[in-house]
């Protein structure tokens, strides 16, 4: 089956806004004609004055001559302003659509898809490949069409006044259109699509070092401690150079070729008045002479919007790629779980490219109510093992069953409305209080809300602020601090009030008054609740009702705190160290 062309599916996500796209292509080509004429009066102009030479009074139509010039060329620029109103009204309108769909597809998308392709990714998918598209409909395809029209009309003018001098005008041109067609080609797109990807791995990279600026800082490092960041940066400066020297030859030769269509028509002029010059070869060699940089003009713009189709055709891939991407799949029968019992069976899970399995042969049941904490070395799959009991990712084998139902089998809105997250780096979004905690529960009455702040122990924040609960966080210098944050992010999750609720180091970022305060929120919040707990701080775990020690992917140990430690395992090593380290303090020297 033979593939749409990008445009007309560009012209697709227009809807009715595509006739703006056609009428706009037509303006243009339109004021590309108009804006020879003015040309024509120039000619008169200088066919005039040469007649009239040396009694320049004898001249009678120089002024109606030159006012026609100046009318046509104002009513090209007109027409082409009408044509680039029409291709940006629907290019803002393709641009809006492509972004919607784009957003509407990754909501659909499992939770883990983020943590997968990285957000520094997604945004210059969503964002700058939809602005390719824009700056490709609103410009160069009216440019494309003004480019395309101007040497139909240049033809006829060229070989109306001297053939051999319109030949020579397009000897140029012709070689110049050549190697633009050699630069433009298969092996640009190629090195476009290589040019997009060194920018998104830059991109992502940038992100990710971002949010470790605060570590850099801290301990006095350079860029250089980020060796992704620094590798990302040095392959785009290699790559760029690289393709620079590669086109720097052609790119000369077109450059000559296109600017020097004027020494051509000197030079042939030299040779064919060596006999002697008449005023009608002198006022035609002038008026090629003044309408070849039209050519120049026009062959640029050709150029330019070549490579813009090369640039969307990127962008509409990376945007195919992303709306490929398969949702979860969901049950034509979903069922409702009765209760938040959590029950996972002979479960095993890989990441996408991964050498190994991140879970191997998980079997767990979590009652309701109960707490239970995962700990363990970095990177063993503690937080892989809790995202899957929210459907993060499916699973390759084994089960993982809620209320007796298999998460698959549940629909999204249920099992979202099943379990809630506090994450270690909770985001608030530039609104006020008031709506950052209403995203949990729309119809939430100011009242409800109120209380779930109150509970979330946020009391001293809505005091300090200048509005109370109708401040917009990140406004006029309105900032809360890592542990504020955390707390407005558990009262968000109080108003949802799921029955599993899973925690992901939640105290990370909290100083030690915010730390007791999140704490208590916390305390508030579990009440009645399946609670599971990913800790690094063993000090916040020592209460659960049970601790599961998990490492390289396998639960290697279960049981409370005191049963753990009093074990030789990893666990009781965990805590020796742990408490170690609590104890440690750094030493003056009196010598």
């Amino acid at each position: 089956m033979k593939k749409e062309s990008n445009l007309k599916r560009l012209l697709e996500y227009a809807g009715g806004y595509k006739y703006l796209t056609i009428v706009s292509w037509i303006f243009s080509a339109l004021s590309a004609l108009v804006a020879l004429l003015p040309f024509v009066y120039i000619w008169k102009v200088i066919g005039e004055v040469l007649d009239a030479a040396p009694d320049y009074g004898k001249v009678q139509n120089l002024s109606h001559n030159g006012w026609m010039a100046v009318a046509f060329a104002v009513a090209a620029i007109l027409i082409y302003i009408a044509a680039l109103i029409c291709s940006h009204l629907a290019a803002f309108r393709v641009q809006a659509n492509i972004r919607r769909a784009a957003m509407h597809h990754i909501a659909t998308l499992p939770m883990g898809f983020m943590e997968g392709i990285g957000s520094g990714k997604i945004r210059k998918i969503v964002y700058e490949s939809s602005a390719a598209t824009e700056t490709y409909l609103a410009h160069q395809l009216p440019d494309k069409a003004n480019a395309l029209a101007t040497p139909l009309g240049l033809l006829v003018l060229l070989f109306v006044f001297d053939w051999r001098l319109g030949i020579l005008s397009l000897l140029p041109v012709a070689a110049a259109f050549i190697i633009m067609s050699v630069m433009t080609g298969k092996r640009m797109a190629k090195k476009m699509e290589e040019y997009n990807n060194a920018l998104g791995q830059m991109a992502g990279e940038a992100v990710e070092y971002v949010r470790g600026i605060s570590v850099v800082k801290t301990f006095g490092q350079s860029v250089f401690s980020f060796r992704r960041f620094k590798e990302s940066i040095d392959n785009y400066e290699k790559w760029v150079i690289a393709y620079t020297k590669d086109l720097r030859f052609p790119m000369m030769c077109y450059t000559t070729l296109v600017n020097g269509i004027f020494a051509v028509l000197v030079a042939a002029a030299l040779v064919m008045t060596s006999g002697g010059v008449t005023k009608e070869f002198l006022l035609n060699l002038m008026y090629y002479i003044i309408i070849t940089p039209v050519i120049t003009l026009t062959l640029t713009k050709i150029m330019y919007a070549s490579e813009n189709r090369l640039i969307v055709a990127d962008a509409m891939s990376r945007i195919d790629r992303l709306l490929e991407m398969k949702p979860l799949p969901e049950t034509k029968n979903p069922k409702r779980p009765k209760g938040s019992l959590v029950e996972l069976s002979r479960v095993s899970f890989r990441y996408k490219n991964a050498a190994r399995n991140a879970l191997e042969n998980i079997s767990l049941t979590i009652k309701e109510g109960e707490h239970v904490a995962f700990v363990g070395p970095s990177g063993g799959g503690k937080t892989t093992l809790a995202s899957i009991v929210a459907r993060f990712w499916d699973v390759e084998n084994g089960s993982v069953k809620i209320g007796g139902v298999n998460v698959k089998d549940i629909s999204k809105e249920e099992l979202m409305n099943m379990v809630s997250f506090v994450f270690q780096d909770s985001k608030l979004l530039k609104t006020s209080i008031l709506e950052n905690v209403r995203l949990a529960k729309p119809d939430a009455s100011r009242e409800e809300i109120l209380k779930a702040l109150h509970d979330a122990q946020c009391d001293d924040i809505l005091k300090k602020l200048p509005e109370g609960v109708d401040t917009v966080v990140g406004a006029k210098g309105v900032y809360l601090s890592g542990g504020e944050q955390q707390r407005v992010s558990i009262a968000r999750v109080m108003l949802k009030n799921a029955p599993i609720l899973i925690l992901d180091e939640a105290t990370a970022f909290a100083d030690p008054d915010n730390e007791a305060k999140v704490q208590a929120a916390f305390d508030m919040l579990a009440k009645g609740k399946t609670v599971l707990m990913i800790a690094h701080r063993l000090s916040t775990v020592t209460g659960a009702d049970r601790i599961v020690v998990i490492r390289d992917g396998r639960i290697v140990d279960t049981g409370t705190h005191d049963q753990l430690k009093g074990r030789d395992g990893l666990y009781a090593e965990m805590w020796r160290q742990y408490n170690k380290a609590a104890k440690w303090k750094v030493g003056v020297s009196n010598a």
